[in-house]
């Protein structure tokens, strides 16, 4: 793989962790500013249902950084792009849409078929 598109794909890595570093500061902020107390069941209802796929979104993000940081430890190893399964190169297009991604498209498919 290209230096540059190891830039480019660092860069975008680290502007994960910062926006859902910013996120999670954002969630924070807001449980601590939207604690008054709603008169209307179906205000409070919604507020709760509100939170709650806001905490969702953040759990989704707190498993998320982990991946970013080994995918940032490829890089500075030389390794990424390339499957930890086969060894192979991983498509670039999977690269763009995925960029934690750690195996290719064949070893993660036999994984997927595994797991059922």
């Amino acid at each position: 793989m290209r230096k540059q598109e190891l830039t480019r794909f660092r860069k975008e890595l680290e502007a994960q962790l910062a926006e859902i570093s910013h996120h999670g500061v954002a969630t924070m902020q807001d449980m601590v500013d939207g604690g008054e107390e709603l008169p209307d069941p179906n205000d409070r209802a919604s507020r709760e249902s509100e939170i709650e796929s806001e905490l969702r979104l953040r759990d989704r993000d707190r498993k998320l950084i982990p991946k970013i940081h080994l995918a940032l430890a490829r890089i500075r190893a030389g390794t990424f792009g390339l499957c930890t399964t086969c060894g192979q190169p991983i498509g670039a297009a999977r690269l763009r849409a995925r960029p934690v991604t750690d195996l290719c498209i064949d070893c993660k498919r036999e994984a997927e078929r595994l797991e059922r």
